[in-house]
């Protein structure tokens, strides 16, 4: 497969003097595998440039694949300026994940409406064609596309690209689950001995690529006081690509505060922890215009992938167990608002009430409540045979080694750490809620 990126910038275009080598373009990574067929990862300000090379250099009419991690500005504002859309006879196929209760056309008509846009979604003359995306595998052409959610205040999908024998994984806006990466009691950069689930399956998601394409956003300084937002520091990316077996690992979605100079220095500091990590991976910050030529290393892939479908109730019924009645009570509004049925229950007690009332189809529970703690509430949850196997999301302030391993081991699926926002606990209850809807859960 042949990789190239047109931009490599997060959150907003920056042009200027001071960005000539990395590029000021936000995300959008080509993909062009040996039969020629053509996939786009994300469409940010980069979508520009590439789709003015691609009328000059395919045969048409063109037939694009664009995958859209999240439908954030910074991850769709150049689809409005790609020039293949307004071809006849072109046909583009857009994926993206199930962002809520609004269709991907409905998002990417939002960013056109004649306020903003002088052309309209339903106007352009190419044939565009919507799928929404859910974790699993999925057959693009000759490419086996394997999707999983990342850890972003909004419904975010990362990409497992296959094809040619070789491996491509982009992982764009992923955050840490928590700072304390690797468990006490084993053996650091070895993928079992992450301490939490959610980055443990991050690093089996990229397990044996050929090229990982990572966020690497911040600095560890800055991630300090940028906790929450949605994207990872630079060390997180190399340690947990290094755990994997990564062979390239190409660090992007660069801050727009960061100029070159301070992006090359990241790079050097990057490479110096994956020295530290014993790894003889390649580490870079990937910049407009790079183009590698990605060929597979020759070795077997034995992992099991789920399967791509998955049936998500129409309308999900959660219970919502909190003490902290304005945080319960703000979480409720705007889980509704999202289109769930919300229980609650202000103790532990009244908790296991609503569980005689009926079985939700996920549970979001405060581990920190002074009366009947979570702990125990969620023993009893997975004591009884017709709720064992619901998922449940653990919220707590705890950020101690022992309580996330206590939470994971009394049968948690998820644990999302306080404070957080409400547009992170619905991308969590969302992925939650695919997992275990998917068939071999």
């Amino acid at each position: 497969m042949q990789v190239r990126f047109w931009g490599t910038r997060g959150s907003i275009a920056t042009p200027g003097p001071a960005t000539i080598h990395f590029g000021g373009n936000t995300s959008c990574v080509e993909l062009t595998t040996d039969a020629g067929e053509t996939l786009i990862l994300d469409c940010g300000t980069g979508a520009r440039p590439l789709g003015a090379e691609l009328m000059t250099r395919q045969p048409q009419p063109l037939h694009v694949s664009i995958l859209i991690g999240h439908t954030h500005w910074d991850h769709i504002q150049g689809f409005p300026f790609f020039a293949p859309v307004f071809v006849p006879g072109n046909q583009i196929d857009v994926y993206a994940p199930d962002g809520g209760n609004k269709s991907l056309h409905h998002v990417l008509a939002g960013q056109m409406e004649f306020t903003y846009f002088p052309v309209e979604l339903d106007q352009l003359p190419a044939a565009i064609n919507y799928h929404v995306l859910q974790e699993g595998t999925y057959d693009i052409g000759s490419v086996k596309l394997t999707t999983q959610y990342l850890n972003h205040p909004a419904a975010t999908l990362g990409y497992r690209v296959e094809c040619d024998q070789a491996r491509v994984v982009y992982l764009i806006d992923h955050e840490p689950f928590t700072e304390l990466l690797w468990r006490s009691d084993a053996e650091p950069g070895r993928v079992e001995s992450i301490l939490h689930v959610g980055d443990r399956r991050h690093a089996e998601f990229m397990a044996g690529a050929d090229l990982v394409i990572h966020d690497a956003q911040y600095t560890p300084e800055e991630y300090r006081v940028k906790k929450n937002w949605g994207h990872s520091p630079f060390d997180y990316a190399v340690e947990i690509a290094a755990a994997a077996g990564v062979r390239r690992l190409a660090l992007t979605h660069h801050d727009p505060a960061h100029d070159d100079e301070q992006i090359g220095e990241l790079e050097r500091h990057a490479r110096d922890v994956a020295t530290r990590c014993g790894s003889a991976m390649e580490v870079f910050c990937a910049y407009e215009g790079c183009a590698l030529d990605v060929r597979p290393d020759g070795t077997a892939d034995q992992r099991q992938m789920p399967a791509a479908q998955v049936a998500i109730p129409a309308t999900p019924h959660l219970l919502l167990v909190d003490d902290n009645d304005d945080l319960r009570r703000l979480a409720a509004e705007f889980l509704v608002r999202e289109g769930f049925q919300v229980r609650e229950a202000n103790d532990g007690t009244v908790a296991i009430k609503r569980l005689d009332e009926g079985v939700p189809d996920l549970v979001v529970l405060d581990l920190d409540m002074p009366r009947l703690g979570g702990l125990e509430v969620l023993q009893v949850i997975r004591s009884r045979p017709e709720a064992a196997h619901v998922p449940v999301l653990i919220l707590t302030g705890s950020a101690d080694e022992s309580s996330i391993r206590d939470g994971f081991d009394a049968g948690a699926t998820d644990y999302l750490l306080k404070p957080f926002s409400t547009p992170q606990l619905i991308a969590r209850v969302r992925a939650c809620l695919a997992r275990a809807a998917a068939p071999d859960h």
